[in-house]
């Protein structure tokens, strides 16, 4: 019993608890305190973000050698085709469901949270985006090149980050929830905000079940495993993701799931779930599809046209890969689609923000819960195509 209390998900899902259950009765004086300890810990743990992904994508690509180029044109194959899939799944789900819908609209009565005692910024070294880029260009050009001593410098650097993921990040995550569910919780969101639009949230989180069991079930199949053995160990992420928000944030948690799984190889791991987290937003772009439909249907009486979609779903795709890796990350990069081709306005923008921001959470454990899947393929791909493993018990 000790032990499952103990445990990564019993943590996470007390922080939860505990959260929302002091959002509904603290008074201002202790919610500054915890949103100030909040935005504290989400900083400190959004500065690791871009260590992590330098530590673990660049040394994981300078290991994959000559083959290196073709596992990440592999990887961003994988991770569109996964993203435009969920958009025309939800394309075709919205055109079938939403007539039938009546959905009102209108939210009022949330709680301002009070301010904060004090802001404290701590600043990334460098944007997660840069930090991607950063580390395919340093390993990919290592391995052309051979360089021993960047080479073994990058694994060094693997060791001090997982160092800084195992003793500071995961104990940090299960408060900074805490905090994250207590502001929610006193502010109303939770009780208030959720059920105007509940049965939209309620379809879109089934669509995002549906399109994981397709997405690793076609995983397990290419790659001759079974996908339950990598499902089973990601309730921890999945719970991370719900909690906050961020794919980013979420990252470390990711990693140690996926390192569990008999059948996912620990080099692709190192190399695909850092990487998946900020170019596989399956779920957020399945939600984001399926709520500028809905938004549509509300403001302008009609759903946009079936070309218009289309062309919305396809580019949605590449933005999607370009997205920050944070709350809301999608629906933000994607605010000029949403202007440009469906043609919203002013109010239709800010009613989509509303019920994107709504079932977040849920989108972005979609989204992490299927970067799982991906790894999958993309071990089928590797040892389809005989490309060696590299032993990493060194590093761990």
């Amino acid at each position: 019993m000790k032990n499952i209390l103990g445990s990564l998900p019993a943590r996470l899902l007390l922080g939860v608890i505990a959260g929302i259950l002091v959002g509904l009765y603290a008074n201002e004086a202790l919610m500054q305190v915890i949103l100030t300890l909040k935005n504290l810990l989400g900083s400190l743990i959004i500065f690791c973000v871009p260590l992590i992904i330098i530590g673990f994508i660049a040394p994981s690509i300078t290991r994959l050698g000559q083959h290196a180029s073709t596992m990440l044109r592999v990887a961003i194959t994988l991770a569109y085709v996964s993203s435009i899939g969920a958009a025309f799944f939800a394309m075709l789900s919205g055109y079938g469901i939403i007539p039938h819908l009546n959905i009102v609209s209108s939210v009022d009565g949330l709680k301002e949270l009070p301010k904060l005692l004090f802001d404290l910024k701590i600043d990334p070294i460098m944007s997660v985006m840069s930090a991607l880029v950063f580390s395919v260009l340093i390993g990919v050009a290592a391995a052309w090149t051979k360089a021993a001593v960047i080479t073994k410098f990058l694994e060094e650097f693997q060791k001090i980050v997982l160092a800084i993921v195992t003793n500071i990040v995961i104990p940090l995550l299960p408060i900074f929830i805490a905090c994250t569910f207590c502001a929610l919780s006193y502010e109303g969101t939770i009780t208030k905000q959720l059920p105007v639009f509940l049965i939209v949230v309620l379809i879109v989180m089934v669509g995002h079940y549906i399109w994981l069991a397709l997405l690793y079930g076609l995983a397990g199949i290419y790659a001759g495993a079974n996908p339950m053995e990598v499902l089973k160990h990601y309730w921890p992420a999945y719970i991370t993701a719900v909690g906050t928000m961020s794919s980013a944030a979420t990252l470390a948690v990711a990693l140690e799931c996926a390192r569990k799984s008999k059948v996912l190889r620990k080099d692709l791991v190192n190399f695909g779930i850092p990487l998946f987290a900020n170019i596989h937003l399956c779920g957020s772009v399945l939600t984001e599809v399926f709520f500028v439909m809905t938004v549509s249907q509300i403001l302008y009486g009609a759903l946009p046209e079936l070309g218009t979609m289309i062309l919305f779903c396809l580019l949605l795709g590449i933005f999607a890969i370009g997205a920050p890796g944070v709350p809301g990350g999608t629906v933000m990069a994607s605010l000029g689609l949403i202007i440009s081709v469906l043609g919203f306005d002013a109010t239709g923008t800010a009613l989509m923000l509303t019920i994107f921001a709504l079932q977040d959470s849920f989108g972005t454990a979609c989204n992490v819960t299927g970067d799982g899947a991906l790894t999958l393929a993309l071990t089928g791909y590797a040892e389809k195509n005989d490309i060696e493993e590299v032993n990493e018990a060194s590093i761990l």
